[in-house]
């Protein structure tokens, strides 16, 4: 007998949260319901997928080989209903695309909406996630076409530039420091409001303040940009982020954006997928029309 597609969706989510309870509230089911489950999983398979402990649910050797090939299944029935329910509305394709936070907050949704306007046939779902779980589903298949800060592991994905962006201090507009643009270094010994750990940000301005031999006061971490401008604002300390971002918060917050005048502050995003489009499908034809609106307005920023 197959194990039934929701059986593994409670496997996955059980080796994501470490815990049953939550697994199951997940999932829309009662504890004992899911427990039975994952033990019918266990006979099915005949191994043991799940160490108990006290901390919870533990991936055994076997669970962990399991995950992967569960989180590819589970991909491609989801793409299977979207394209399904695509046929039954009149629509014949549909692109999962998932953005970093920086190109989600900045240009990426405006650069889709062009795309999606010149091909009604093709359903966008647009989502946002860190750079590494970008890059982790894209290649796992979960996502069609990722947008990530170049340097990640991309190792086998199909990559190519996709637009840039420049970092910038977030600060009370009574700050003293002022000018044109400052040195990372004017900041690393202030009070710093961040992202949390898994960003990329966050990991790439540690690295930098390393490199300076010094220990970036990362204070107070939060989940999103307009979150790190809001405890800007209530004076908890100083934000780094992309300064178009930080500009589209500012004078809401009564805030000033300063950019970073290092050189590493300057970055650059690329579009991905697991392999090279075709030219004249639908990924093929959004991974085109993404290089050509990069590279349009790359033109217009050297002709300011």
């Amino acid at each position: 007998m197959l194990p039934d597609i929701d059986s593994l969706a409670l496997f996955v989510k059980a080796a994501e949260l470490h815990n049953l309870t939550r697994a199951a509230e997940a999932c829309f089911i009662t504890v004992p319901a899911a427990s039975r489950r994952l033990s019918l999983l266990e006979h099915q398979f005949k191994a043991q997928l799940f160490e108990r402990h006290s901390r919870g649910l533990q991936l055994t050797p076997a669970g962990d080989h399991l995950l992967k090939h569960a989180r590819e299944v589970i991909a491609s029935v989801n793409h299977m209903r979207a394209e399904m329910v695509n046929y039954a509305s009149g629509r014949n394709a549909v692109l999962r695309i998932l953005g970093n936070t920086s190109a989600m907050a900045q240009f990426l949704p405006s650069d889709v909406a062009q795309f999606q306007a010149q091909h009604d046939n093709v359903r966008i779902v647009l989502e946002e996630s860190w750079s590494d779980e970008v890059i982790r589903r894209v290649r796992s298949g979960d996502a069609d076409l990722g947008v990530v800060v170049e340097g990640g592991d991309t190792e086998g994905l199909w990559c190519q530039p996709y637009r840039s962006d420049r970092l910038a201090a977030v600060l009370l507009r009574d700050d003293p420091l002022g000018g044109d643009a400052i040195p990372f270094a004017d900041l690393i010994e202030r009070d710093l409001v961040g992202l949390e750990g898994g960003s990329t940000l966050t990991r790439l301005l540690t690295a930098q303040a390393e490199l300076q031999m010094q220990t970036m006061a990362l204070r107070v971490q939060v989940r999103s940009f307009e979150a790190v401008c809001r405890a800007v604002q209530a004076r908890l300390g100083v934000g780094i982020l992309p300064m178009a971002a930080a500009r589209s918060f500012a004078d809401a917050m009564q805030l000033k954006v300063l950019p970073l005048s290092d050189n590493w502050a300057l970055r650059g995003m690329q579009i991905c997928t697991r392999s090279r489009p075709a030219q004249q499908t639908p990924l093929g034809q959004l991974a085109a029309h993404l290089q050509a609106v990069a590279a349009g307005a790359a033109g217009d920023d050297a002709q300011v």
